[in-house]
């Protein structure tokens, strides 16, 4: 046991605090503590001795200038002095493993008393002196308030050319294409959220890419959301960044896991619009050519092309049921519920049993008249030839519906309530 850990363990009991569901967890309590904050400064923090009183400093008059009542809670994994210094300035400090980024601020959630939360990182490189306009628009009724360096200031030096002129502009750019939003600087550590959204939008990354899945489920999930500006500075003197701690490799793996967020929460994202389109466009050639050839522009289009046309409304179908899906995953509120209205059980089962029937009598229809004509294919076959390829489309779009529509309804059960359910029939 190190002298920080002597340190903390001869704190009174009054001022510990132990958790039943995780043992690695102990929250400290500094010998001045805030009561019924309305805003909490949430930080994860790692081996940042040699700027944390400085930190702490910053937000201590940053809530002195919002007058406002707030907490400042660390979410300490450090080897050295950090949450010594931290409790010694006044903050309370939850003690927890190396665990990732993404699963501190999850740590956190239970912990946490404010009714408004700002995140970002205790280096000094953004300015808690200035979190008023954070509180100003919380007070205005937005949920999900990102920081903006870009519409803000940043100092040179503080990002690399790299980052600042190509990698952060295009990832912003690609997550708002996939998403719909207007974002200019998804990576921006310093974000405010409520509690209640906090808690809403439940966390799952462990590590970096906790930024990404947040600002993506702050738009699945219908927040209020505003951008402010914010200022960024360089390290400090005597203090090196997790990125250059780690390697040259870190920014790179931050940024690909970052990008694997995007791409993931996003799948909905590739499939639904392309697959409507494949369906539609399959459907139409499909019923054009379902009661035989037909000639455009001198070029007769047969059964290649009703197997193409084929195709396409089967994968496009798929795709249409996996986004669906996909949606109802991620956003267990209303998308889920707009699905579920769009495909409901009973109607939906009955559709695809009639077009599951209607497509193998098609298919009958060509099995007799094939029998009839001696096992052999005649020229007069070729409209029951045609009908029955579009019957077989028939029978698999059926039964791609019907098990689309029993995931749908499956996973629908596990993350809806009842009440949810029955509101989307």
């Amino acid at each position: 046991m190190n002298d920080v850990q002597t340190s903390l363990g001869n704190l009174p009991a009054s001022r510990r605090v132990t958790f039943d569901d995780d043992a690695e967890k102990v929250l400290y309590l500094p010998e001045t503590d805030v009561a019924d904050p309305e805003l909490s400064i949430v930080i994860p923090a790692m081996n940042e001795e040699a700027v944390m009183a400085t930190f702490i400093a910053w937000c201590h008059e940053g809530i002195l200038k919002a007058g406002v009542a707030a907490e400042i809670l660390i979410v300490d994994s450090s080897d050295d002095r950090s949450p010594l210094i931290a409790l010694e300035n006044g903050a309370r400090v939850l003690k927890t493993p190396k665990r990732g980024l993404g699963q501190a601020y999850r740590d956190v959630i239970p912990v946490i008393r404010g009714k408004y939360v700002i995140m970002g990182d205790a280096d000094c490189t953004y300015d808690f002196r200035e979190i008023e306009p954070f509180l100003n628009r919380f007070r205005e009724g937005y949920e999900f308030i990102l920081g903006s360096r870009f519409k803000g200031s940043i100092e040179d030096g503080a990002m690399p050319a790299l980052h600042r002129y190509f990698g952060t502009p295009l990832t912003t750019a690609i997550l708002n294409t996939i998403y719909g939003s207007s974002f200019s600087d998804i990576h921006c550590g310093m974000r405010g959220i409520t509690l209640d959204a906090l808690t809403r939008i439940r966390l799952h990354s462990r590590s970096w890419e906790y930024a990404s899945e947040m600002v993506i489920k702050s738009v699945r999930a219908g927040l209020r959301r505003v951008e402010v500006p914010v200022h960024f500075y360089m390290d400090r003197d005597g203090r090196l960044s997790h990125h250059r701690r780690m390697g040259w490799f870190s920014p790179w793996y931050a940024g690909w896991i970052n990008l694997r967020a995007m791409l993931i929460y996003g799948a909905d994202f590739f499939v639904i619009k392309p697959g409507i389109v494949l369906l539609m466009a399959g459907l139409a050639v499909a019923a054009g050519l379902s009661l035989g050839p037909m000639e455009i522009g001198g070029i007769t289009f047969s059964l290649n092309s009703l197997f193409l046309a084929m195709i396409a409304a089967v994968a496009g179908l798929q795709c249409l049921m996996f986004g669906a899906v996909a949606q109802i995953l991620y956003d267990p509120g209303p998308g889920a519920r707009r699905w579920l209205r769009r495909f409901p059980y009973t109607p939906t089962m009955v559709s695809a049993g009639i077009a599951f029937f209607v497509g193998g009598a098609l298919c009958v229809k060509f099995v007799a008249a094939f029998h009839d004509a001696g096992y052999t294919v005649l020229n007069s076959m070729v409209g029951a030839n045609h009908l029955a390829v579009f019957g077989l489309m028939l029978m698999i779009l059926a039964f791609t519906a019907f098990i689309g529509t029993l995931l749908m309804h499956a996973v629908a059960a596990r993350t809806l309530t009842n009440s949810e359910i029955a509101e989307a029939h």
